[in-house]
């Protein structure tokens, strides 16, 4: 059975999974699926065609599919937000819905949004990220599995944000963001890849072989001066042929606004 609070305002249409907590005064639109377990807090709106997967929470004050602030938007146009499952979006987040027909802006499985992050139109947010308050992502902005954000960054759109990143508090991000690698912008020197995601990537149980090889590809890509080319070439003849390194160098040879180095 689900708890649903007699002030909430929930539209004949939405589907209501089992199990659902809904609080004083969320609003619930026509097109929305909640799925087995979610709760969502007072004052939370969720609308659009908008899906949650199971065991995920919305605080207070939040909106979730929300119409895109994208002025190409044209009436008419069906655009989606999908939420995995488990994912947590605080207080005053917002995620709005696609720009282009049938475009979805998406969130993975096992995220942690809080409070005031925004996340635009046609948005890709891998499974298992993190981010600090106060974090905004412009449109089109993908972002791999197991990042950290921290607060107070902006996202330019169609940035890239590679997995296991870590971005320092207070960072402007205009160029995509090196898989494995912490970039930090907030010291006043400009924005730069400085090293290796040493702790997450132990926290997540990589091999130091790995470790060390993604720190000496950090120091060639980032430290040595070399192009990014030359860099790449030098990786491919000192470094063991690992999947971390093969991502690595994917990522630097299909950005299109360059990588932060």
């Amino acid at each position: 059975m689900s708890n649903i609070h007699p002030t909430a305002i929930i539209d004949p249409h939405a589907k209501i999974g089992e199990n659902v907590e809904i609080g004083p005064y969320a609003i619930i639109g026509p097109d929305v699926t909640l799925g087995d377990g979610c709760v969502i807090h007072p004052h939370a709106v969720i609308d659009g065609n908008t899906t949650l997967g199971k065991d995920c929470q919305v605080f207070e004050s939040a909106h979730i599919g929300g119409k895109t602030q994208d002025l190409k938007f044209k009436e008419g146009n069906k655009t989606f937000v999908k939420i995995g499952d488990r994912t947590v979006l605080r207080e005053f987040t917002t995620v709005n819905c696609g720009t282009n027909d049938g475009e979805s802006t998406i969130i993975g499985d096992d995220c942690l949004l809080m409070a005031y992050c925004h996340v635009a139109h046609g948005c890709v947010l891998g499974n298992h990220i993190i981010v600090s308050n106060a974090t905004q992502f412009a449109g089109e902005v993908h972002v791999g599995d197991w990042a950290v954000i921290s607060g107070l960054i902006g996202c330019h759109q169609f940035v890239r944000i590679g997995c296991h990143a870590m971005v320092g508090g207070g960072t402007v991000i205009k160029q995509d963001v090196a898989p494995y690698f912490i970039t930090d912008g907030s010291g006043g020197n400009g924005v730069h890849a400085f090293d290796v995601n040493h702790v997450g990537l132990r926290r997540r149980g990589f091999p130091d072989e790995t470790i060390r090889a993604l720190h000496t590809a950090c120091r060639i890509l980032c430290h040595s001066g070399l192009t990014v080319s030359a860099g790449i070439e030098q990786i491919r003849k000192e470094l063991p042929d690992l999947p971390e390194i093969r991502t690595l160098i994917e990522f630097f040879q299909t950005t299109k606004r360059g990588v932060i180095r």
